[in-house]
Protein backbone atom coordinates (compact mmCIF):
# COMPACT_ATOMS: atom_id res chain seq x y z
CA UNK A 1 0.00 0.00 0.00
CA UNK A 2 1.28 3.69 -1.06
CA UNK A 3 0.20 6.66 1.50
CA UNK A 4 -0.25 9.77 -1.11
CA UNK A 5 0.00 12.88 0.90
CA UNK A 6 -2.80 15.72 -0.17
CA UNK A 7 -2.10 19.04 0.73
CA UNK A 8 -4.60 21.66 0.63
CA UNK A 9 -5.42 25.23 1.09
CA UNK A 10 -8.85 25.92 1.78
CA UNK A 11 -10.75 29.07 2.84
CA UNK A 12 -11.01 29.36 6.47
CA UNK A 13 -14.92 28.79 6.31
CA UNK A 14 -14.89 26.26 4.12
CA UNK A 15 -16.58 22.98 5.25
CA UNK A 16 -16.87 20.65 1.77
CA UNK A 17 -13.32 20.53 0.30
CA UNK A 18 -12.60 18.33 3.43
CA UNK A 19 -15.10 15.97 3.15
CA UNK A 20 -16.07 15.25 -1.02
CA UNK A 21 -12.43 14.80 -1.62
CA UNK A 22 -11.46 12.53 1.29
CA UNK A 23 -15.24 11.09 0.90
CA UNK A 24 -14.28 10.25 -3.17
CA UNK A 25 -10.94 9.33 -2.74
CA UNK A 26 -12.07 6.95 0.28
CA UNK A 27 -14.34 4.98 -2.19
CA UNK A 28 -11.31 4.84 -4.58
CA UNK A 29 -9.65 2.82 -1.68
CA UNK A 30 -12.31 0.26 -2.01
CA UNK A 31 -11.89 -0.38 -5.62
CA UNK A 32 -7.93 0.05 -5.55
CA UNK A 33 -7.24 -0.85 -1.93
CA UNK A 34 -3.02 0.02 -3.20
CA UNK A 35 -2.94 3.70 -2.93
CA UNK A 36 -4.31 5.37 0.16
CA UNK A 37 -4.42 9.17 0.96
CA UNK A 38 -3.94 11.25 3.88
CA UNK A 39 -5.08 15.11 4.05
CA UNK A 40 -3.41 17.97 5.48
CA UNK A 41 -4.61 21.33 4.92
CA UNK A 42 -3.67 24.81 5.61
CA UNK A 43 -5.97 27.66 5.86
CA UNK A 44 -6.44 31.10 4.49
CA UNK A 45 -8.85 33.79 6.15
CA UNK A 46 -12.76 34.53 4.14
CA UNK A 47 -16.14 34.25 5.09
CA UNK A 48 -17.94 36.09 2.49
CA UNK A 49 -18.12 35.60 -0.91
CA UNK A 50 -17.43 39.05 -1.55
CA UNK A 51 -14.78 40.70 -4.28
CA UNK A 52 -12.63 41.84 -1.22
CA UNK A 53 -12.87 39.01 0.35
CA UNK A 54 -11.41 36.51 -2.27
CA UNK A 55 -8.92 39.14 -3.25
CA UNK A 56 -7.52 39.30 0.04
CA UNK A 57 -7.55 35.17 0.51
CA UNK A 58 -5.57 35.39 -2.44
CA UNK A 59 -2.57 36.98 -0.88
CA UNK A 60 -2.53 34.48 1.92
CA UNK A 61 -1.91 31.18 -0.54
CA UNK A 62 1.82 32.02 -0.61
CA UNK A 63 1.77 31.97 3.56
CA UNK A 64 -0.33 28.72 3.46
CA UNK A 65 1.67 26.78 1.11
CA UNK A 66 4.67 27.66 2.81
CA UNK A 67 3.21 26.01 5.85
CA UNK A 68 2.30 22.83 3.84
CA UNK A 69 5.75 22.83 2.18
CA UNK A 70 6.84 21.08 6.10
CA UNK A 71 4.69 18.41 5.48
CA UNK A 72 6.61 17.66 2.09
CA UNK A 73 3.22 16.65 0.38
CA UNK A 74 2.92 14.54 -2.43
CA UNK A 75 0.35 16.85 -4.34
CA UNK A 76 -0.80 20.54 -2.96
CA UNK A 77 -4.29 21.74 -4.27
CA UNK A 78 -5.48 25.06 -3.66
CA UNK A 79 -9.56 25.40 -3.59
CA UNK A 80 -11.81 28.43 -4.03
CA UNK A 81 -12.72 28.52 -7.64
CA UNK A 82 -14.36 32.06 -7.18
CA UNK A 83 -11.38 33.50 -5.64
CA UNK A 84 -8.74 32.76 -8.51
CA UNK A 85 -11.79 33.26 -11.08
CA UNK A 86 -13.02 36.90 -10.09
CA UNK A 87 -9.48 37.91 -10.58
CA UNK A 88 -9.70 37.66 -14.50
CA UNK A 89 -9.12 35.54 -16.98
CA UNK A 90 -6.12 32.96 -16.77
CA UNK A 91 -5.29 33.88 -13.41
CA UNK A 92 -5.69 30.01 -12.49
CA UNK A 93 -1.78 29.90 -14.22
CA UNK A 94 -0.67 32.80 -12.08
CA UNK A 95 -2.09 31.57 -8.81
CA UNK A 96 -0.60 27.92 -9.49
CA UNK A 97 2.97 29.50 -10.36
CA UNK A 98 2.89 31.59 -7.08
CA UNK A 99 2.03 28.62 -4.87
CA UNK A 100 4.74 26.38 -6.41
CA UNK A 101 7.22 29.03 -6.30
CA UNK A 102 6.45 29.00 -2.04
CA UNK A 103 6.97 25.54 -2.37
CA UNK A 104 9.87 25.54 -4.23
CA UNK A 105 11.51 28.36 -1.59
CA UNK A 106 10.73 25.65 1.30
CA UNK A 107 12.32 22.57 -1.16
CA UNK A 108 9.02 21.02 -1.43
CA UNK A 109 8.96 19.48 -5.21
CA UNK A 110 5.06 19.06 -5.12
CA UNK A 111 2.85 19.68 -8.32
CA UNK A 112 0.20 22.31 -7.79
CA UNK A 113 -3.91 21.80 -8.66
CA UNK A 114 -6.13 24.69 -8.74
CA UNK A 115 -9.94 23.60 -8.39
CA UNK A 116 -10.01 26.85 -10.88
CA UNK A 117 -7.40 25.13 -13.51
CA UNK A 118 -9.12 21.46 -12.82
CA UNK A 119 -12.26 22.62 -14.37
CA UNK A 120 -10.93 23.55 -17.20
CA UNK A 121 -9.14 20.36 -17.63
CA UNK A 122 -12.26 18.53 -16.48
CA UNK A 123 -14.37 20.28 -19.32
CA UNK A 124 -11.70 19.13 -21.95
CA UNK A 125 -10.94 15.58 -20.41
CA UNK A 126 -15.03 15.16 -21.38
CA UNK A 127 -14.40 16.85 -24.78
CA UNK A 128 -17.05 19.49 -23.87
CA UNK A 129 -16.86 22.76 -25.83
CA UNK A 130 -20.76 24.00 -24.26
CA UNK A 131 -21.17 23.80 -20.69
CA UNK A 132 -24.53 24.65 -18.49
CA UNK A 133 -23.21 25.37 -14.19
CA UNK A 134 -24.82 25.81 -11.19
CA UNK A 135 -22.98 28.02 -8.78
CA UNK A 136 -23.63 28.99 -5.09
CA UNK A 137 -22.84 32.96 -5.85
CA UNK A 138 -24.60 35.91 -6.47
CA UNK A 139 -24.87 37.12 -10.44
CA UNK A 140 -21.84 39.01 -10.63
CA UNK A 141 -19.51 36.75 -9.37
CA UNK A 142 -21.40 33.73 -11.68
CA UNK A 143 -20.88 36.33 -14.49
CA UNK A 144 -16.67 36.87 -13.64
CA UNK A 145 -16.94 32.22 -13.47
CA UNK A 146 -18.80 32.58 -17.23
CA UNK A 147 -16.67 35.08 -18.42
CA UNK A 148 -13.28 32.81 -17.40
CA UNK A 149 -15.09 30.01 -19.37
CA UNK A 150 -15.65 31.89 -22.52
CA UNK A 151 -11.94 33.22 -22.37
CA UNK A 152 -11.02 29.58 -22.24
CA UNK A 153 -13.08 28.60 -25.08
CA UNK A 154 -15.68 26.94 -23.21
CA UNK A 155 -19.52 28.10 -24.27
CA UNK A 156 -21.96 28.48 -20.83
CA UNK A 157 -24.97 28.12 -22.72
CA UNK A 158 -26.52 28.76 -19.45
CA UNK A 159 -25.98 29.53 -15.67
CA UNK A 160 -27.85 29.56 -12.48
CA UNK A 161 -27.05 31.58 -9.76
CA UNK A 162 -28.44 30.44 -6.02
CA UNK A 163 -27.26 34.00 -4.70
CA UNK A 164 -26.04 32.95 -0.88
CA UNK A 165 -23.15 35.28 0.11
CA UNK A 166 -22.50 33.37 3.22
CA UNK A 167 -19.57 30.64 2.65
CA UNK A 168 -21.02 28.86 5.96
CA UNK A 169 -24.31 28.70 4.38
CA UNK A 170 -23.14 27.55 1.20
CA UNK A 171 -21.48 24.44 2.63
CA UNK A 172 -24.96 23.61 4.69
CA UNK A 173 -26.87 23.83 1.31
CA UNK A 174 -28.32 20.82 0.55
CA UNK A 175 -26.85 18.70 -2.25
CA UNK A 176 -30.25 16.82 -2.92
CA UNK A 177 -31.44 20.15 -4.00
CA UNK A 178 -29.67 19.73 -6.87
CA UNK A 179 -31.06 17.34 -8.36
CA UNK A 180 -34.37 20.02 -8.47
CA UNK A 181 -32.05 23.27 -9.43
CA UNK A 182 -30.37 21.90 -12.12
CA UNK A 183 -34.01 21.99 -14.68
CA UNK A 184 -34.23 25.29 -13.80
CA UNK A 185 -31.37 25.31 -16.93
CA UNK A 186 -31.62 24.83 -20.53
CA UNK A 187 -29.03 22.11 -21.00
CA UNK A 188 -30.35 21.63 -24.76
CA UNK A 189 -27.09 22.67 -26.17
CA UNK A 190 -24.47 21.22 -23.58
CA UNK A 191 -22.07 18.80 -23.79
CA UNK A 192 -21.78 18.89 -19.90
CA UNK A 193 -23.07 19.83 -17.14
CA UNK A 194 -20.98 21.65 -14.13
CA UNK A 195 -23.60 20.42 -10.83
CA UNK A 196 -21.23 22.77 -8.68
CA UNK A 197 -18.84 25.43 -9.80
CA UNK A 198 -17.93 25.73 -6.38
CA UNK A 199 -15.67 23.26 -4.12
CA UNK A 200 -17.92 24.26 -0.88
CA UNK A 201 -21.41 23.51 -2.68
CA UNK A 202 -21.89 19.97 -1.64
CA UNK A 203 -22.73 17.99 -5.24
CA UNK A 204 -21.16 14.70 -4.29
CA UNK A 205 -24.45 12.77 -3.63
CA UNK A 206 -26.26 13.83 -6.56
CA UNK A 207 -24.03 13.84 -9.41
CA UNK A 208 -24.74 10.58 -10.34
CA UNK A 209 -28.39 10.79 -10.12
CA UNK A 210 -28.36 14.14 -12.25
CA UNK A 211 -26.17 12.34 -14.39
CA UNK A 212 -28.15 9.47 -15.60
CA UNK A 213 -31.53 11.97 -15.96
CA UNK A 214 -29.87 14.56 -18.74
CA UNK A 215 -28.02 12.06 -20.42
CA UNK A 216 -24.93 14.16 -20.33
CA UNK A 217 -21.65 13.93 -18.13
CA UNK A 218 -21.87 15.45 -15.04
CA UNK A 219 -19.43 17.28 -12.87
CA UNK A 220 -18.43 19.75 -10.57
CA UNK A 221 -15.26 21.49 -9.23
CA UNK A 222 -14.88 18.86 -6.76
CA UNK A 223 -14.85 15.99 -9.29
CA UNK A 224 -12.69 17.99 -11.39
CA UNK A 225 -10.22 19.12 -8.77
CA UNK A 226 -9.71 14.66 -7.48
CA UNK A 227 -9.38 14.17 -11.30
CA UNK A 228 -5.89 16.74 -11.51
CA UNK A 229 -5.09 15.35 -7.98
CA UNK A 230 -4.55 11.68 -9.16
CA UNK A 231 -3.57 12.39 -12.61
CA UNK A 232 -0.62 14.78 -11.19
CA UNK A 233 -0.19 11.72 -8.31
CA UNK A 234 0.17 9.54 -11.81
CA UNK A 235 -2.79 7.82 -10.89
CA UNK A 236 -5.45 5.96 -12.61
CA UNK A 237 -8.58 8.57 -12.42
CA UNK A 238 -11.34 6.33 -11.50
CA UNK A 239 -13.67 7.04 -8.27
CA UNK A 240 -16.97 5.20 -7.79
CA UNK A 241 -20.12 6.93 -8.45
CA UNK A 242 -18.25 10.36 -8.83
CA UNK A 243 -19.66 11.06 -12.64
CA UNK A 244 -18.35 10.16 -16.29
CA UNK A 245 -14.87 12.66 -15.37
CA UNK A 246 -13.49 9.74 -12.66
CA UNK A 247 -14.96 6.76 -14.26
CA UNK A 248 -11.35 5.78 -15.03
CA UNK A 249 -11.18 6.24 -18.85
CA UNK A 250 -10.28 9.98 -18.86
CA UNK A 251 -6.50 11.66 -19.85
CA UNK A 252 -5.77 14.71 -18.40
CA UNK A 253 -5.29 16.98 -20.91
CA UNK A 254 -3.03 18.99 -18.81
CA UNK A 255 -0.70 15.99 -18.19
CA UNK A 256 1.79 16.46 -20.86
CA UNK A 257 2.35 20.27 -20.07
CA UNK A 258 3.32 19.31 -16.43
CA UNK A 259 5.55 16.76 -17.01
CA UNK A 260 7.28 19.06 -19.33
Amino acid sequence: MRDHHIGMIVPSSNLTMETELPRMLAAREQVLPEDRFVFHAARARMQHVTPEQLAAMNEQAARAATELADARPDVVATACLVAIMAQGPGFHCTAEDDITAALRAEGASAPVVSSAGALLSGIAALGAERVAIVTPYMKPLTQAVVDYLTDAGVEVVDSLSLEVPDNLAVARLDPADLREHHRKLDISGADALVLSACVQMPSLPSIEAVQDEVGIPVLSAATATTFRILSSLGLETRVPDAGALLDGTRADPGAVTRAA
